[in-house]
């Protein structure tokens, strides 16, 4: 397989018959106007852990985060699987076969974003993708970052990304610089053998490296996860916006993109049952649960940590690592 066929067949696997239109698909899954790695990402006070979903099919989805993401099946039952890389869970499926899908205009995911190590790493794992033909969504330069972007068998949306050097990012004011460019395919390919796939799995160092939710307001949104939560806006337009923990350019990415109006979630359809930030220090757990208890957020305490719910019945659960 050549790099130029390669190319030809992740077009094709997006629906696109050039880079611009791919690019344009990942605008749309990141709401831009047409026309660094893991290491820094977990370096911050507070960043993302681990996601629960609920979904129809166990087996069904399990198998694709394992044979399409590389994630390791870590336990598996008839009620639940659990799912990571070197030992550390990312993800946990639970089983609800008799649950309706939920509505992409619902609050609730819009996508998981797995975080590759090294860009090196990303170059590889699409090779895998184009030689198993999984269907993509779109691909694009964030210029923070390169992206790829798919969906699950039940349409849980996933990002699989690598971090340009954070020194290469572009700060002005407190907001971080994106855009939704084409993604250079044939430069980012060259880092491997395109002939030869080598993607067995998920590197060791891959991480969930932020979370995309559907919000029935960004207003409200942006008081719960920034005023209550205590994340910083790292940047907000076209009906989105972006948060973080420690300068990274986004843990959180917030949008009223298809669910402008959404009211409370309903917990018997699949899609996204929870999600954890975690934080090294113990003492920054406690000034997290402070600062919640005094935004009048009910808590539910839990043995590590406590989990909050957001104006559209998400769970957040802010955790001690």
């Amino acid at each position: 397989m050549t790099i130029d066929l390669t190319r030809r067949t992740l077009l094709q696997l997006a629906g696109a018959t050039s880079l611009a239109m791919a690019a344009a698909a990942a605008a749309r899954a990141e709401g831009t106007p047409q026309g660094g790695g893991p290491t820094f990402a977990s370096r911050t006070p507070m960043r993302v852990g681990m996601v629960t979903l609920r979904v129809k099919n166990l087996d069904n989805v399990a198998d694709y985060y394992r044979d399409v993401i590389g994630l390791t099946v870590m336990e598996r039952s008839s009620a639940a699987a659990r799912l990571g890389t070197s030992g550390i869970t990312l993800l946990v499926l639970e089983a609800r076969p008799d649950a309706a899908i939920e509505s992409r205009s619902a609050a609730g995911l819009y996508h998981t974003a797995f975080l590759m190590p090294t860009r090196k790493d990303l170059a590889r794992w699409l090779v895998h993708a184009a030689s198993h033909r999984v269907k993509l969504s779109g691909f694009a330069d964030h210029l923070v970052s390169e992206s790829v972007y798919l969906d699950d068998p039940e349409g849980n949306g996933i990002e699989v990304y690598a971090d340009r050097d954070p020194s290469q990012w572009q700060w002005s004011e407190g907001s971080v610089k994106m855009a939704t460019d084409e993604l250079n395919i044939p430069d980012l390919l060259s880092l491997t053998n395109t002939r030869v796939p080598d993607y067995a799995k998920a590197p060791d160092g891959m991480r969930i490296g932020h979370m995309h939710l559907r919000v029935g307001d960004l207003a409200q949104a942006e008081s719960f996860y920034h005023g209550s939560v205590g994340l910083d806006p790292t940047r907000r337009r076209n009906g989105a916006a972006f948060l973080s923990s420690g300068r990274y350019h986004h843990h959180l990415g917030m949008n009223v993109w298809q669910s402008q109006g959404a009211g409370p979630r309903d917990d018997s359809m699949t899609g996204l049952a929870w999600f954890s930030l975690v934080m090294a220090k113990p003492e920054l757990v406690a000034a997290q649960e402070e600062r919640l208890r005094k935004s009048g957020v009910k808590l539910t305490a839990l043995a590590d940590g406590v989990e909050a719910v957001d104006p559209w019945g998400t769970r957040i659960r802010l955790l001690k690592v």
